[in-house]
């Protein structure tokens, strides 16, 4: 059965892997960016393009309610796509702003629109110290000073939003530090990496497998635990899409 799908974020790194996934799977997509210059990208891909900025919430909630979705994906950021470290500092404080304020105007077109679930981008390498690996009931590191702080009060406010916003089911992926097409590194990471394919793998699973929750999406490694995602969705990190 295909769904309607409103994602937001569709001209990023993992929406653009995403889009063609959902819509072999017989889905139908409307996928939002804030510029005009991805619109012909994300045609191409099989989306339905709108252009809003998450921040003007009486614009979101019209196109929101004009998509009509059973699923909303919220891949939304606003970070360079190199991980320029001089271009951080203020990325980190516009994505924090985006999963705060723009996440709680998602959630509350997507309730008005009745649809009935939501599936967000969180971060699995944000947990406080302690023993690993880092399974999905750990605490996240509330406790971070700094960049840091800024970023995690940002994934706090994203991830109580997306859980606790009934009767909307909420499922959060906390992905691992991504590589491959449209990311910023081309091989994975020491620490908890995830292909930029498998991450949408992830999602397009997520619409309709699994109990509302957390998820840790990552390959193998020392530092998050994953057999959850591997169990309850059906996920692989060997996921990738053709050549």
């Amino acid at each position: 059965m295909g769904y309607r799908i409103f994602l937001a974020g569709a001209s990023g790194a993992i929406g653009r892997r995403l889009t063609p996934l959902l819509r072999s799977a017989g889905h139908y997509v409307c996928g939002s960016t804030r510029s005009e210059a991805n619109v012909n990208t994300l045609r191409s891909l099989g989306a339905e393009p709108i252009v809003v900025d998450v921040f003007d919430a009486s614009a979101l909630s019209r196109v929101v309610a004009s998509a009509r979705p059973d699923v909303v994906i919220h891949q939304l950021t606003d970070l360079p796509k190199d991980l320029n470290p001089r271009e951080m500092g203020a990325a980190i404080v516009r994505t924090a702003r985006i999963r705060s304020e723009g996440t709680r105007n998602l959630v509350r077109a997507a309730i008005a629109v009745g649809a009935r679930r939501m599936v967000a981008q969180s971060i699995a390498w944000a947990y406080a110290p302690g023993l690993q690996p880092h399974a999905e009931t750990d605490a996240l590191d509330a406790g971070a000073e700094g960049e840091s702080g800024i970023n995690l009060q940002g994934v706090i406010a994203l991830e109580d939003l997306i859980l606790k916003s009934p009767p909307l089911e909420g499922v959060i992926l906390r992905y691992g530090q991504l590589y491959g097409p449209g990311t910023a590194s081309d091989r994975p990471s020491n620490s908890a990496p995830v292909h930029v394919d498998a991450a949408a793998y992830a999602a397009l699973l997520a619409i309709d497998r699994g109990d509302s929750g957390i998820y840790n999406i990552a390959q193998s490694n020392k530092y998050a635990a994953t057999e959850k995602a591997r169990l309850q969705l059906g996920w692989t990190p060997d996921f990738r899409l053709p050549a």
